[in-house]
């Protein structure tokens, strides 16, 4: 019987495995095409059967797709927006969610309450009014356009309310025995032990706004305004049918993320994982 049940195990964690391994491969594989092909050759590209990766590298793609559209101005200012908008919305997050977490004030349910019923607005229901908000502010074409409006998340500030509220209230009250400050209170405590859920919104928006499109798109008019995600659609019709240099450009603008991920990824999985604290 216990042979039985050990071969069932086994059985069931090969295929588990087995799963898992398939999973990755699918997720993994359009990643190592595009930049096996922004290394290849047009012959190569367009050769049948298609070669996974190219005879001999063409880096010179990537200085050809750097040098056909400023990608340097495009990445600067994605860079801004998002160092921008991330900061705005750790500082709101924070800020609001210690409030509706540990401090009591008027129609704080309500409130709370209120924030939560935004979720349920889809996103595109919000645009048509923020472009008319920027209009009147006569904000098309700079940067606050691009940033003030995402300067705040209900979903976040939801979250890491959760997160706040696995907090013993029993550390707050024997800080405000000590004459603890609220704003010392959640510097020195609340940010500190949950700073896995922090580094996780942060690294969220930071994807989101890396990759935001459509409300770019619809607030800037120059060249000199765009960001790498609008750049690209862009390049895509002046690059034609160069293939490799649209796979190259895309490569230049996954890459930075990819890189961060790897670094911060031990936090993603903190802040997903993360049980909180019982008291």
């Amino acid at each position: 019987m216990n042979n039985k049940r050990n071969i069932g195990n086994i059985i069931g964690t090969v295929l588990k495995f087995a799963v898992l391994i398939l999973g990755s491969v699918f997720t993994i594989l359009p990643f190592v095409w595009m930049i096996s092909s922004s290394l290849k050759t047009p012959s190569e590209l367009v050769a049948i059967p298609p070669a996974l990766f190219p005879e001999t590298p063409q880096w010179v793609n990537y200085k050809d797709a750097w040098a056909a559209a400023p990608f340097a101005r495009y990445f600067v200012n994605t860079l801004i927006v998002t160092l921008c908008t991330t900061c705005g919305v750790l500082v709101t997050t924070v800020l609001s969610a210690f409030a509706f977490s540990r401090l009591n004030f008027p129609g704080k349910k309500t409130v709370f309450s209120l924030f939560l019923a935004t979720l349920m607005i889809p996103g595109e229901m919000l645009i048509i009014t923020n472009y008319e908000t920027i209009i009147k502010l006569k904000w098309i074409d700079s940067y606050k356009a691009m940033i003030v409006p995402w300067v705040s998340s209900a979903f976040y500030i939801y979250l890491l309310t959760r997160f706040f509220m696995q907090v013993p209230e029993s550390l707050y009250l024997a800080a405000k025995v000590d004459k603890c400050s609220d704003f010392k209170y959640m510097i020195k405590i609340m940010v500190p032990m949950n700073k896995s859920a922090i580094f996780s919104i942060a690294i969220l928006n930071i994807i989101s706004s890396w990759n935001a499109f459509l409300w770019p798109l619809l607030v800037t008019n120059s060249q000199e305004m765009r960001v790498l995600s609008n750049g690209l659609v862009r390049f895509q019709t002046e690059a034609g049918s160069s293939t490799e240099l649209i796979m190259a450009a895309s490569c230049m603008l996954v890459m930075p993320i990819i890189i961060i991920y790897l670094f911060l990824r031990k936090y993603i999985i903190e802040g997903v994982t993360r049980s909180g604290l019982k008291g």
